[in-house]
């Protein structure tokens, strides 16, 4: 599912900054949990950086108490990173779209709505408090003079739980590097993915057996971070699938030989994902023999301390 920024639910709404600064933290949130667990963009407008948020107040200036890494984030997406939609839109000016009142033409409504229109699954995120806080969205879409108006329902979200069990809902699919790492985001949230853990995939040929090597093992290292107890000794179940996949000649996992932790110790370091400066030494790994893939991660693996994935590409460790 794409998703965009609903642009028309800033209105000049909100009665100060503060709550307008509650309002885009809760829309941020939304869009770190698309991104982070589910692989997927909160795609916006150009022109949205500048949306008027009161009577006297642009979004510059409501911003301008947030943190400095909050506002940075903001407008590293609004007005940097993006995406864009409209940098490669699917309906032009002259076509002519209304919704709950309001010409829908050049927004993220009418964009989303022609997109829905030709086949593509998508969904709009709004502002809370805003008046666009019901769904499905019906948008009416004037094609030509002479012929019937084209009535379009669009998905609309303002809460991370309506998003997150729409994004659910979508079937997987393994059909790409990149559908592997949405796939492997959404079915194993207790890992803590490296932001660019899968990068060294891509160039690498992709193929659905392959992909789904790798998701089993990544699966396993789910199962086995939440077997356990509260003292963070692991469970019997634990031990057996310890044993099964860790331990003999045909493992699915197994640590670097000595001679590979020496040979390799820079390959190996890798930068730590939470701690800004701080590395990572991960020799444990998961294997692909049959394309010598590898998943790095670190170790030991329990429920009280985080399992960072930290690589998932071609074997380091080449002689």
């Amino acid at each position: 599912m794409d998703l965009f920024f609903n642009d028309l639910s800033i209105h000049g709404q909100f009665r100060d900054a503060a709550t307008f600064r509650g309002a885009i933290g809760r829309v941020m949130a939304m869009r770190e949990l698309a991104r982070g667990q589910y692989g997927r963009e909160l795609q916006c407008h150009r022109n949205v950086a500048g949306a008027q948020v009161s009577h006297d107040l642009s979004m510059p200036q409501a911003i301008q108490d947030l943190s400095t890494d909050k506002r940075r984030a903001l407008m590293q997406w609004l007005t940097r990173s993006g995406p864009f939609w409209d940098d490669y839109r699917w309906h032009s000016g002259d076509d002519y779209l209304e919704c709950n009142g309001e010409l829908a033409t050049d927004t993220a409504v009418g964009e989303v709505a022609l997109r829905i229109f030709h086949g593509t699954l998508c969904g709009l995120v709004s502002v809370d408090p805003s008046s666009w806080l019901f769904s499905p969205l019906a948008v009416e879409w004037h094609e030509h003079e002479h012929e019937p108006t084209r009535s379009i329902s669009i998905p609309n979200y303002w809460d991370a739980q309506g998003m997150k069990a729409a994004l659910d809902a979508v079937p997987l699919s393994l059909t790409s590097w990149r559908g592997l790492e949405t796939v492997a985001r959404r079915r194993c949230p207790d890992l803590s993915f490296s932001p660019k853990c899968f990068e060294p995939l891509h160039g690498h040929p992709f193929g659905t057996g392959v992909a789904q090597a790798l998701l089993a093992r990544l699966t396993i290292l789910q199962d086995l971070k939440n077997c356990s107890d509260e003292v963070g000794q692991r469970t019997a179940e634990g031990h057996e699938m310890y044993a099964k996949h860790f331990t003999g000649k045909n493992a699915w996992f197994s640590d670097s030989s000595a001679t590979e932790k020496a040979d390799f110790r820079q390959e190996l370091t890798f930068p730590h994902p939470v701690l800004a400066g701080e590395t990572l030494f991960c020799t444990w790994h998961g294997k692909v023999k049959t394309s010598q893939l590898r998943i790095h991660f670190s170790w030991p693996v329990n429920a009280a301390t985080p399992l960072f994935v930290v690589y998932v590409g071609p074997k380091i460790a080449k002689r």
